[in-house]
Order: structure tokens, then sequence, then C-alpha cells
């Protein structure tokens, strides 16, 4: 699976894409942090026109959306280009995987599975990659952006259960998303979830394989589909029923992370001590903070998926090398 990088052929695709993409996810992170700013600056201006009639004019107003405007549009442009090259070059790593199995498809053959190995998985494989690679750096580095801006917002600001500590606010957020994400995993793995996706693209395979045997020979019989697909059904219901006790943890967690930093932020809120405007910054770059470190939490589905995708391609691999 790690040919890409390592073949010289494709070293400039590989690393030089690679580099290309951190650059512009650490650019539109430091777009994120300018929004963040901007926020906190907007929503002053609101408060003050609010409270005192006439004390702001049209044109500041506008002159602050327009402000937005032209950080968004950048943002936007530069996302869209990352995230089109980042399609490209997942796709160039496929080609490079799927290479090698067809230099070795006289042995992968010969194994269960090997045409929905070199075909579906690698699919999955760099579709997933998309979807979970880019966002798990962009979390590392929104939290080397916001870490420090939190901590800076937060000084000198009476928070619940920490009081005026100035790291109270950093800390609350690390306790509590990482006591979530280690409920989650805990969860998953006793419920066994990574296995059960295994499971299920096995039965999966072996439906399909006896379908495609019977578009050429018609003495398959009707009672075999039956049997097969009983095994599917039995594996899928299965799944729904772990899942259904795994989002009641999954979606009542998230419905209360959306309270906690006012939950934390009541004494400063209640007191007046904080303008509408840093509140505004403070649960933006809270979130921010919180989100990066709920990754896995959030991405649970598709992380199962990709463990899953990977165990077979290296179960897979390991095969066609005992082969002969």
């Amino acid at each position: 699976m790690l040919s890409f990088f390592s073949e010289r052929r494709w070293m400039v695709w590989s690393w030089g894409g690679a580099v290309l993409i951190l650059a512009s996810l650490w650019y539109t992170v430091q777009l994120d942090v300018q929004i963040n700013e901007f926020f906190g600056s907007f929503y002053d201006l609101i408060q003050k026109a609010l409270s005192e009639p006439n004390s702001v004019t049209l044109g500041q107003y506008f002159v602050q959306l327009i402000t937005f405007g032209e950080i968004a549009g950048t943002y936007v442009a530069v996302a869209l280009g990352g995230i089109f090259f980042t399609s490209h070059w997942l796709f160039r790593w496929r080609t490079a995987m799927v290479q090698k199995y067809h230099t070795l498809y006289h042995k992968a053959r010969k194994l269960e599975g090997a045409s929905q190995r070199v075909q579906e998985d690698t699919v999955k494989f760099s579709r997933l990659l998309e979807e979970l690679g880019t966002t798990m750096i962009e979390s590392v580095m929104l939290l080397v952006a916001f870490l420090p801006i939190l901590l800076g917002l937060s000084s000198g600001i009476v928070i619940s259960f920490f009081g005026d500590w100035q790291y109270g606010l950093v800390t609350s957020a690390v306790v509590w998303s990482l006591g979530i994400t280690v409920v989650l995993l805990v969860a998953g793995w006793a419920l066994r979830l990574v296995n059960l996706e295994y499971d299920i693209q096995k039965q999966e395979a072996a439906y399909r394989k006896i379908l495609v045997k019977a578009e050429d020979d018609g003495s398959i019989s009707p009672k075999t589909f039956a049997e097969l697909y009983d095994d599917v059904r039995k594996i899928h219901y299965k799944n729904y029923f772990r899942y259904l006790w795994f989002n009641i943890a999954r979606l009542s967690m998230l419905q209360a992370n959306v309270l906690v930093p006012y939950v934390l932020l009541a004494p400063a809120i209640v007191s007046g001590a904080i303008t509408l405007g840093v509140m505004q910054q403070i649960i933006r770059a809270f979130g921010k903070v919180e989100g990066a470190m709920m990754y896995i939490f959030k991405s649970w589905p598709s992380v199962i998926e990709l463990l899953s995708v990977y165990k077979r391609l290296r179960e897979f691999e390991e095969q066609i090398k005992e082969t002969k």
C-alpha cells in the first residue's frame, strides 16, 4: 500500500504533492484564525449598535461585511483548489497500488475475493483517505493555531469549575474531548465494530462471487442464493443492532457538546465580564480546539470502515507473498 512513497516513478507526485497539500491546509487554517478575529470585532460592533442607537454608521457595518467576504472568498478558493488537487493525488496513490497488484495478479487471482480487493477496496481506501486524512492533518493544525488563541482569550475570565485560572478553558476542552473520545473507543472495542465491518465485507464478497458464477453457469441453485443472502442479512442486522447502542452514546454526547462552552462561560456571561464579540471568539476558538481533539469521535463510522479496508488489503498483500 505504501509503494506510492517508495517507488522512484511516483516520488514527485507522492512527496511533492504531500507538501503542497499540507501547505494549502495550513493556509486555510490561518484564514480560519483571521475569521475568528473578525467575529470578535464584528459582534462588538453589533453590540455597540444595539445598545447605542446610531452609534454605528452603515458604512462601518458594510466595511465589516466586505472584510469577511474577502477572507471567506480567499478561503473558498484555496480550499477548492486543495480538494481538487487532493483528489488527483489520492487517485495516483490508488494507481500505484493497482499497478503493483496487477504485476502480481498471476498469483493474486488464486486468492478468494482477489478482484474485490484490487478494484473495490482500493477505491474505498483512496476515498476514505480523502475524507479522513486531510481532516486529521487539519485537526492537528487547528490545535496548533487555536490553543494559543483560546489561552489568550481566557486570561482573567472566571469560568465554571476552574475559577479565574488561566488554563481553565484549555484544560476543560482537553478533558471533555479526551473523555468522550475514550468512551467512544471503549464502546467501539467492546462492540467489535472493526471486526464486524470486516465480516460484512467477507459475506458481501461471497454473495457477489456466487452471483458472478451464476452469470455463466445456469446450474447454480436458487437455494444457494437464498442461503448466501441469509448470511448477508444476518450480519447486517447484527451491525444495525450494535450501532444502535453505539449511536445512543455518540448522538447524546454531540448534543451535550453544544452546551459545554456556555456552561463554562456562565459566570463571565452573567456578570457581564466579557463583550458579545469576546464571547463569540471564545466559543468559536473553544469549538475549534474541541472539534479537532474529537476528530476520531466525529469521524468514527469512516474510521471503522478505513481500518477494515486497511486490514483487508494488508491481509491480501500477505497472502500474495505466501502464494507460489
